[in-house]
């Protein structure tokens, strides 16, 4: 059986230096705010051109701590894409904000040309989500953020190292949103996120929201690095160890994503001529693919007939709009989410990381093939 995705193989390569390198930062004494820390965000924030940056415990906590810093409240609305990660609903929902759900486009992302119709006097911020390893059409969300005068979280939890018209994501919005889960471009084996911004004073407020609202920055506070919390926080730290992996895998990023285009190309190659919907480019994207999403009407019966030779996952199944949770953010027989609701029945994606072997391409691809023509 091969699975959709292992990081076992990953760790096999690495293990030696991952044990090395843990042993050493445990020997140091340090478990959280140590050196490898500062070291991962000046890294991070060095290879993506951003201006400022803090790490956080998830993704998740990443798009809560960025929501709470840019000062949306309770009663705000968020647009949003219900063809999404549950994080990205939840996190607006944690702060007690409304989202607002906006349609995809051919290439699974927010339909830029549609969000002006869902801007009210309550709409405070939109989530672009660079969904499955490629950027949306900032160019349109900047210019409706400046009219309406709208915050801009990006959420870049699956397209670190992407770029849109030669710019990295995470440089555009006001704030940006990043995950180190370990099925992400740069995983650790855990938990981990990462919060930029475009300047010093929201940052101090990112890093004090992460530490229970204790000042860490500000050295002229008076309350700077004592136990006494000066604004709301929560818990939320990316630990030494975390840190640790992070920054020996960090070598690695480039590299695997240079693979990872290697592999898409390969599948597109083998399955172009076949009745199925492969990804599309956008022509000003540089694509990273951290999933490789396919869409067939047939997807059940596909899937269903390969089940004990290859695992695909479904990524979405289940819109957010149509979960128990959510539904109550749209209208009965909501007819404005079309593409979401018709790619959620449909898509699935190919096993892609960067240590697949390519007899195991070879092995997808020949299967994958012999179904789509029996499930024409």
């Amino acid at each position: 059986m091969i699975k959709n995705w292992t990081y076992q193989e990953e760790y096999k390569k690495l293990r030696k230096k991952i044990i090395s390198s843990i042993d050493r930062t445990l020997l140091s004494g340090n478990i959280f705010f140590g050196d490898q820390l500062n070291k991962f965000e000046k890294k991070f924030i060095k290879k993506y051109k951003l201006r400022y940056g803090a790490a956080v415990g998830s993704g998740t906590d990443a798009l809560i701590i960025a929501l709470k810093s840019a000062g949306i409240k309770p009663g705000d609305e968020v647009i949003t894409v219900s063809n999404t990660a549950i994080p990205t609903v939840a996190a607006i929902k944690n702060i007690g904000a409304i989202p607002v759900f906006v349609d995809v486009n051919e290439f699974y992302l927010m339909n830029a040309n549609l969000i002006k119709k869902k801007i009210t006097r309550k709409t405070k911020a939109i989530i672009p989500v660079h969904l499955y390893g490629q950027a949306c059409d900032m160019d349109k969300i900047i210019k409706i953020s400046n009219k309406y005068k709208i915050i801009i979280i990006e959420d870049c939890a699956q397209a670190q190292g992407a770029k849109y018209k030669n710019r990295y994501v995470g440089t555009f919005g006001h704030l940006s949103c990043f995950s180190f889960y370990p099925t992400k471009i740069l995983g650790t084996y855990g938990d981990g996120g990462f919060i930029a911004c475009k300047n010093k004073k929201l940052l101090s407020e990112i890093k004090r929201q992460r530490f229970y609202g204790i000042e860490t920055t500000n050295k002229k506070n008076k309350f700077y690095k004592k136990y006494y919390s000066i604004g709301e926080g929560i818990n939320s730290r990316l630990n030494e160890i975390n840190a640790t992996i992070l920054n020996l895998k960090f070598n690695y990023t480039d590299k695997n994503i240079l693979i990872r285009n290697r592999i898409a190309k390969f599948y597109i190659k083998e399955l172009k001529n076949y009745e199925l919907k492969l990804p599309l480019l956008n022509k000003h994207n540089n694509h990273v693919y951290h999933l490789f999403v396919v869409y067939h009407k047939k997807r059940d019966q596909i899937l269903k007939y390969l089940k004990n030779k290859i695992t695909f996952n479904i990524n979405y199944p289940y819109p957010i709009h149509e979960m128990k949770a959510h539904k109550s953010f749209v209208c009965k027989n909501c007819h404005c989410l079309n593409n979401t609701k018709k790619y959620s029945k449909g898509i699935f994606s190919l096993p892609l990381f960067p240590e697949i072997k390519n007899s195991e391409l070879k092995y997808i691809v020949k299967n994958l093939k012999i179904a789509l023509k029996k499930f024409k």
